[in-house]
């Protein structure tokens, strides 16, 4: 049996042309925009600038096949370009790979006919259109979607659609949207009362009400509602009732894919408490010379540990084709609440200074809370994992299967 922690020479090299692209050519723009507050076009010229100098650099689309113009990485090796991307916070866009577009590129190859694959994933793949999302709906809980509300009847050869969708990320700006909504009104089982939808932007009876405000600002997620919009029935993405089985197909990745760039948010975090606590000096020593500041960077340091090698599992499993999301579900409530506690300790440990907006650490911290409910809150993967390891036991008499079926 191997088990083997190491990257292929080729890989370590691909990861170190990441690494620095990102610090000698991504960071000073994005140390740029945000010192001199630059915004409007000035910024998307700037970005865009940048992504071309990633399509010409060979790092683009990192999670797409070669014949789509990406890198052809495995899950394990995403994570590498991931963990080293999310070190910006352009880094992922300017690769491709960002949320919500890198899960909808994968949703669109998996489900898309071929003339859907070239209306809507080859622009996406080219980095010419943006996308969204649109499930969650502010009527129903989003961890539950058998409860949608939005529906959808069929008039003909079209789909007739009303509902209010909101928190729809990078709806604002999006050329076409996915949209579940429910087409079914007596399945067999409520998973199958769904089926989504490619709508195009801007479409009549699709209308923006609003930017919702959250605790870090105006940034994209938007409500809409949608009155009689009408679509044709070759804009089904999937099946009819093949909805919720389209969206968590989409989100156990996703969530993976998050996960990884919630780890480069914390080993940032980690890396500005140990150089604060080495250049701070209080009460006659250094910071790193107090017991309590130790500490809290050897809890980070074993957390960050910790949600590395359950990422590193959880995407070995996607890559060899096994069951993963019992994994994946542990990985993304453990790295969610990892990433707000590093981020507060080394708030903690720069005081006021982390407190201020002087350093990324408030703007990462109010980003963190966000991380504990998006793509299922912390209770229902909680009540998940609960339930697997509970079935484990009561079909094998052994809890092994729900802690990640390891060979120890």
């Amino acid at each position: 049996m191997s088990i083997d922690f190491s990257l292929t020479p080729e890989l370590e090299t691909l990861r170190e042309r990441i690494r620095t692209f990102v610090a000698d050519i991504i960071k000073p723009v994005d140390d740029r925009i945000t010192d001199e507050g630059i915004v409007g076009g000035e910024r998307r010229d700037l970005l865009i600038d940048l992504r071309k100098q990633a399509y010409a650099a060979g790092i683009w689309l990192p999670h797409m096949p070669e014949e789509w113009g990406g890198m052809g990485l495995g899950h394990v090796e995403l994570a590498m370009v991931q963990a080293e991307a999310a070190k910006s916070y352009y880094g992922p866009w300017v690769f491709n790979c960002q949320a919500p577009d890198e899960g909808n590129m994968h949703t669109l190859l998996h489900w898309g006919t071929d003339e859907q694959k070239e209306k809507y994933l080859r622009p996406l793949t080219e980095g010419k259109q943006w996308s969204c999302f649109a499930m969650t709906e502010p009527e129903v809980a989003g961890s539950d979607p058998t409860l949608i509300q939005t529906s959808a009847f069929q008039d003909g050869d079209e789909w007739v659609i009303n509902g209010h969708k909101w928190f729809i990320s990078n709806a604002h700006r999006a050329n076409f949207a996915i949209l579940v909504c429910r087409t079914e009104d007596n399945p067999d089982i409520p998973q199958a009362a769904n089926s989504a939808f490619l709508i195009d932007l801007p479409s009549d009876g699709w209308t923006e009400v609003r930017q919702v405000e959250t605790m870090h600002g105006s940034t994209g997620h938007s409500e809409i509602v949608i009155e009689d919009l009408r679509v044709h029935d070759d804009q089904m993405l999937g099946g009819r009732g093949q909805g919720h089985l389209l969206g968590q197909y989409r989100l156990g990745p996703a969530r993976l894919a998050h996960c990884m760039r919630w780890i480069a948010q914390a080993e940032t975090a980690l890396d500005m408490m140990v150089d604060r606590s080495l250049n701070r000096f209080s009460h006659g020593s250094l910071l790193a010379e107090k017991q309590g500041v130790q500490w809290m960077i050897a809890d980070s340091t074993m957390e960050l540990y910790q949600a590395k090698l359950m990422v590193l599992h959880a995407a070995y499993k996607i890559d060899r084709g096994e069951d993963f999301k019992a994994e994946v579900s542990m990985a993304k409530h453990f790295v969610a609440n990892m990433l707000g506690r590093v981020i507060d300790r080394s708030i903690q440990v720069h005081g006021a200074l982390g407190y201020s907006t002087d350093t990324p650490l408030a703007h990462m911290y109010q980003h963190a809370r966000w991380a504990r409910f998006a793509d299922g809150a912390d209770e229902i993967h909680q009540m998940r994992i609960a339930q697997r390891t509970i079935n484990a036991y009561t079909d094998d008499g052994s809890t092994r299967r729900g802690t990640g079926d390891l060979p120890i």
